[in-house]
């Protein structure tokens, strides 16, 4: 997994390619609750994301926790069918905010 990270004013999106799964999650998490911690807005493009194992829905649930938490937002962009799937499936459609 490879992870670039752009900032446009109080928004930080990070881009996350490859696959998110047990040993990459937890670099995933570190960098998620670091850009919190500069903004109250990150945003996920997945577009190149190919997959997210259990460990990574975590990794999502924490985000958008954190999010709550600091009054701010996570949103996911450019999800993948597959991902999206994934996520309809084990019912993170009802939390996360997709684009």
């Amino acid at each position: 997994m490879q992870i670039s990270e752009s900032r446009d004013g109080e928004v930080i999106t990070l881009k996350i390619e490859g696959r998110v799964d047990t040993n990459s999650s937890p670099k995933l998490q570190e960098i998620i609750l670091k850009s919190f911690q500069k903004v109250n807005q990150v945003v996920l493009d997945l577009q190149t994301c190919t997959y997210v194992s259990s460990a990574g829905l975590r990794v999502l649930l924490i985000g958008q926790k954190t999010a709550g938490a600091k009054k701010g937002t996570m949103k996911l962009i450019h999800v993948p069918e597959i991902l999206m799937s994934v996520l309809k499936l084990s019912g993170f459609l009802k939390f996360l905010t997709i684009e």
